[in-house]
């Protein structure tokens, strides 16, 4: 049985917490192993320890989750990570977009294409700030 290391509360001291005592189950088969190994030779070490690190990996990563359980729970709630910031994307996606669009629309429709081709290349960019604002 793992023991439950979020529900336990660091001392007011500053000082870390010292990690657990072993388990008594990893005492007791750490043991058992050992006098496996005595009964069976040294033909069978391989597998013996193998057994026992695959038993001790599951407890240690059960500790881990529990660790990272009670550390996100002390966080204050306004402490997220940040997302990444896509504006620089957007910024470079619009204006290689836009060098095409102009030669099409000037192309096609002269000033009045290339009026419209970056009227709409400015209300993306437009939307996608105010929208930004509006998270933040």
């Amino acid at each position: 049985m793992v023991p439950d290391i979020a529900s336990q509360q660091p001392p007011g001291t500053g000082r870390p917490v010292p990690p657990p005592p072993a388990a008594p189950s990893n005492r007791e088969d750490l043991r058992a192993v050992m006098a496996a190994r005595r009964d069976l030779g040294p033909d069978y070490e391989d597998a013996l320890v193998d057994s026992f690190l695959d038993k001790l990996d599951v407890e240690i990563a059960a500790r881990v989750r529990n660790e990272v359980a009670a550390h996100l729970a002390r966080q204050p709630p306004g402490n997220q990570p940040k997302q990444k910031d896509s504006a620089v994307g957007i910024a470079i996606g619009s204006l290689a977009l836009g060098i095409p669009l102009t030669g099409i629309a000037v192309g096609n429709a002269h000033l009045p294409g290339l009026l419209l081709a970056w009227g709409g290349i400015v209300a993306v960019n437009l939307a996608y700030a105010l929208g930004r604002r509006r998270e933040r």
